[in-house]
């Protein structure tokens, strides 16, 4: 059996390293047990010394793929197994001489047992080696997805018992005949845990694609598995009733399983509903299956959607399902951007960070043969697209053009898509199948569920932050306000009268004060129900004068700060809050820019036909940069990154700030950052504020 599926596997993908190093195990396990075999049956020493190092042989062969199939399984480096190999061709070499295996002795029941020589403990490095190779694998299981987890875990038992079992087998060549502290006899268990190891393998081969080995079987070669499986149970139970009754001789023994198999083809050939219920299916579909590919895997992916609570995993995870399942060349994931209503590539493979920013507007084709529930999946490759395709099925479909992928999926809440898969061909250039397509839409359809949860969860928790933020700092700043002002008082007397008081202690005692009110102040700033005061203004003149102010405050650094802005710019606003908010980020990037750097602020409209215009305000600086652990706390409020600067920059308030006037303003705040090269601070607004709807009352009234 473990030669039959070694071979088995080695055909269906020769080219594959793994599918080379699981035929050398295989064919090592099999001389092991043939080796095994013969020291049961054989009577005399010297027949019984040849196979004795037939079994050595075979252990030693099998080490150094045991560990490479472990270091393989857990994505490890294998630049040193040539070492390995190397090592256990020496062991190999040595086997059939003395100086590895110097005689044998008969232990009765338990059969010949090798008599080690010189050379047979360095057998100890490649087992030390072999242990610590499934305690790696062990550890980065831990790390693993799901669905990746599954497929390891036969691996990880079969090594672990192997390796186990094979201590018990070395403890007669140590001279200990029997187990300690008992007079039971040892017995070759190790022998027998290496007839069931790559039967092991071959299932975790066969139903989970251990390895990346894909084995797909016809019509006939399954039925084949099914009936050797049964014929394999019916030749167990009649050997166990023999073993008992001791009544069966060869020839009945020999009959009995002819017309097992016999009845068994003809009642699956006659009566093929007999064997067809359901409870029946579901077991022979775990353990023989009619699909041994991917499609268990993108099943057992989709049904464990619903415990992702982050976005960069649930698509990290998709990255490996879509390349190392589908074995795509290439996908896309777009989004859209819930402000400004824009539509962004989210993720790619190949990275594309040419087109970040995308031409598609919720009028485009593709939107519209989606909502108006044409089709769960659009094909963009001509040569896909059906001849009685509808019109706004081929302009979707020339609209996607440019993405060179072959099919295009909706990821979709309530008939309204915020979001498209696009699928490239597959790697080995093989055409998608029926089934692939109805595999990605059910894929789709569920991360679609998962990724709204997610993305309206994100949305209520920075709701409850800053709701949770504003009461607390209500009664923190009520309190040391009420401290501080007679303090300020007294030290404004002494300052005025001078008596009594350092001279030098009494300055920094003022200044002190300040930076204690000035962060008092930010901080009632998040306590206070705020409401807009929206006037039509000119932002591009809030814009140069929150710039002029920059310049005049550089006193400090030689910073150019420059300003490029599209004209007239008109926008309704809370003018204060929106000089507050440009003076903010402006004064961020001015602290972490260098001498003789520049500081780029850019003002751009973003049309929207039908629609008011967006407006896209930047602020480029070349300063440090925000290391990438950093990128997603740095606007939670209190979390600060600086470490110079001026005194009465606060206290971690300013991004926070920043961002509650860019929510009320019904905006969005994002923030890009590469460590010494520096960062883009990026806002989005709308020109025009969202009137809200007339109530039926005033309506008729």
């Amino acid at each position: 059996m473990n030669v039959a599926l070694a071979f088995f596997f080695f055909l269906r993908s020769p080219r594959a390293l793994a599918s080379r190093i699981f035929l050398l195990l295989g064919l090592a396990i099999a001389t092991w047990n043939l080796g095994s075999f013969f020291l049961f049956v054989v009577q005399d020493r010297e027949s019984a010394l040849f196979w004795a190092r037939v079994v050595q042989f075979g252990v030693i062969a099998a080490m150094p793929a045991f560990v490479h199939l472990s270091l393989l399984a857990g994505q490890f480096n294998t630049r040193r197994m040539p070492w390995l190999y190397a090592f256990q061709g020496l062991l190999a070499m040595l086997c059939f001489t003395p100086w590895y295996v110097r005689d044998v002795r008969d232990l009765g029941n338990s059969g010949w047992y090798a008599i080690s020589g010189p050379a047979f403990h360095l057998l100890n490095i490649p087992y030390a080696i072999s242990v610590y190779s499934i305690y790696l694998l062990l550890r980065r299981r831990k790390e693993m997805p799901h669905f990746q987890k599954r497929r390891v875990t036969p691996l990880i038992i079969a090594q672990a018992i192997l390796a186990l079992l094979g201590i018990n087998d070395l403890l007669p060549i140590l001279n200990i005949d029997h187990y300690p502290g008992t007079q039971i006899p040892v017995y070759p268990y190790g022998s027998l845990a290496a007839v069931f190891y790559g039967i092991i393998i071959g299932y975790s081969v066969l139903q989970n694609q251990l390895l990346d080995i894909r084995i797909g079987l016809s019509h006939i070669a399954a039925h084949f598995i099914r009936f050797s499986f049964l014929f394999g149970i019916s030749a167990g139970l009649l050997l166990g009733v023999a073993l008992v009754s001791r009544q069966f001789n060869a020839l009945n023994f020999a009959l009995a399983l002819a017309v097992f198999a016999i009845s068994a083809v003809t009642a699956a050939v006659l009566f093929p509903r007999f064997f067809g219920t359901k409870e029946l299916e579901k077991w022979e579909s775990r353990i023989l299956g009619d699909h041994f590919e991917y499609q268990d895997q993108v099943r057992s992916f989709i049904t464990n959607t619903v415990w992702y609570d982050s976005l960069s995993t649930l698509f990290d995870d998709l990255h490996h399902l879509l390349t190392q399942t589908f074995r795509l060349e290439s996908y896309q994931v777009i989004m859209r951007e819930e402000a400004t209503q824009s539509y962004n590539l989210y993720r790619s493979h190949p990275e594309d960070t040419s087109r970040k920013s995308l031409d598609l507007k919720p009028q485009s084709a593709v939107f519209r043969y989606f909502e108006w529930g044409k089709g769960e999946y659009l094909s963009i490759d001509r040569t896909r697209l059906r001849a009685t395709a509808a019109s706004l099925e081929r302009r979707a479909s020339e609209e996607m053009a440019a993405f060179a992928a072959q099919f295009c999926l909706p990821l979709a809440s309530q008939s309204e898509v915020f979001g498209l898969l696009l699928v490239g061909r597959k790697l080995d250039d093989e055409p998608y199948t029926a089934t692939d397509i109805n595999l990605l839409v059910s894929l789709v359809k569920n991360m679609s569920l998962i990724v709204n949860q997610i993305r309206l969860k994100s949305q209520i928790l920075q709701a409850q932050e800053l709701d949770l933020l504003g009461r607390m700092s209500r009664g923190m700043a009520h309190d040391l306000n009420n401290l501080l002002t007679p303090v300020w008082t007294l030290l404004q007397l002494a300052g005025e009268s001078g008596e009594g008081f350092d001279e030098e202690l009494l300055p920094v005692a003022q200044r002190n004060i300040r930076t204690m009110r000035s962060y008092i102040k930010e901080a009632l700033f998040f306590s206070e129900n705020l409401r807009l005061d929206l006037q039509l203004g000119r932002v591009d003149l809030v814009i140069q004068h929150a710039v002029d102010l920059a310049r005049a405050s550089r006193n400090k650094k030689d910073v150019e700060v420059i300003s490029v802005t599209a004209g007239e710019v008109l926008a309704e606003m809370d003018e204060v809050l929106m000089q507050r908010l440009i003076a903010n980020l402006i004064s961020n990037a001015l602290d972490a820019s260098r001498s003789g750097a520049q500081i780029h602020v850019h003002l751009d409209r973003l049309p929207r036909p039908g629609e008011p215009d967006w407006l896209r305000l930047r602020v480029v600086d070349q300063g440090e940069g925000i290391p990438k652990e950093n990128l997603s706390r740095i606007l939670k409020p209190y979390f600060t990154t600086k470490n110079r600067g001026d005194e009465n920059r606060g206290f971690g308030l300013g991004l926070a700030i920043c961002r509650k006037i860019v929510n009320l303003h019904g905006g969005n705040l994002s923030i890009a950052s590469v460590v010494k090269k520096g960062t883009t601070v990026q806002v989005d607004l709308p020109s025009r504020q969202p009137r809200p709807a007339a109530s039926p009352i005033a309506v008729s009234a």
